[in-house]
């Protein structure tokens, strides 16, 4: 069985790749602990300076969870499922190292979010990036939660209650891409920076990065809360199974066709 991350060491940089390339690189609760586990693994290595994101193949940095799996979540199972995904945003802000999102293709939903609490996001021009959730009938909570420490209540409302995708070009003049790049220049870029974060005083760096944890975390167990408590309501009504098994059908009506 193919190992869900891959970790790749270049010039000290830490790469750690979402390995499901056939999934959308879709988050599972296995895909999830992978990259928490690794993270804080990482950030402890002498020999690493820092930590790039990136998924597998070309078409996608995360889709967000696995649809399969977010199918069979019992309302009981809930908060310990959104615990495991929600945790990974935790870890990337709890690594004290640099941590750059590297966005290679689709990052949506838990992918839009792990590249939000990122230290900085590098992307290609043919990417798209949001927050899909209340389209599957899950609550935009935590994604708007992040949303909130980037855009303003306008921008944020919209994106969180349509659930649509902004290309690269949007997201960037938002300010939520920081450098726009050629394909073949992502990784390059994304190494670059953490060398010139790496290379910052460290009392410097260290409390500056503390500072952004700080404010960061401080609205994490609220909206955490009011996620699951919104996913319980929804799941118990029906609502996203009901569109998974939608899109489900749908998609095998077409692989027949084809």
């Amino acid at each position: 069985m193919t190992d869900v991350v891959e970790i790749e060491v270049q010039n000290e940089v830490a790469i750690l790749r979402f390995n499901r390339a056939d999934a959308l690189n879709a988050l599972t609760v296995e895909l999830a602990e992978a990259i928490a586990a690794n993270l804080i693994e990482l950030d402890g290595r002498d020999d690493v300076l820092g930590i790039v994101l990136i998924g597998a193949g070309d078409r996608a940095f995360c889709a967000g969870v696995d649809l399969k799996e977010a199918r069979a979540v019992q309302v009981a199972d809930i908060e310990q499922w959104f615990g495991t995904v929600c945790n990974i945003y935790k870890q990337i802000l709890l690594t004290d190292k640099p941590v750059i999102a590297a966005l290679n293709g689709v990052a949506a939903g838990g992918g839009f979010q792990m590249a939000l609490v990122s230290d900085q996001r590098v992307a290609h021009a043919d990417i798209k990036m949001g927050q899909p959730e209340i389209n599957a009938g899950i609550p935009s909570i935590m994604g708007s939660y992040w949303m909130s420490l980037h855009l303003g209540w306008s921008k944020n409302q919209e994106l969180s209650m349509t659930g649509r995708l902004m290309d690269a070009g949007e997201a960037h003049g938002l300010g939520l891409i920081n450098h726009l790049v050629e394909k073949d220049e992502l990784i390059p870029t994304a190494c670059r920076i953490v060398r010139e974060f790496a290379a910052k005083p460290s009392v410097a760096w260290a409390r500056t990065k503390a500072r952004f944890r700080e404010i960061a975390l401080s609205g994490f167990d609220e909206a955490f809360r009011a996620g699951v408590l919104g996913q319980q309501e929804a799941y118990a009504k029906g609502e996203p199974q009901a569109v998974i098994d939608a899109f489900m059908d749908a998609r095998a009506a077409k692989a027949e066709r084809n």
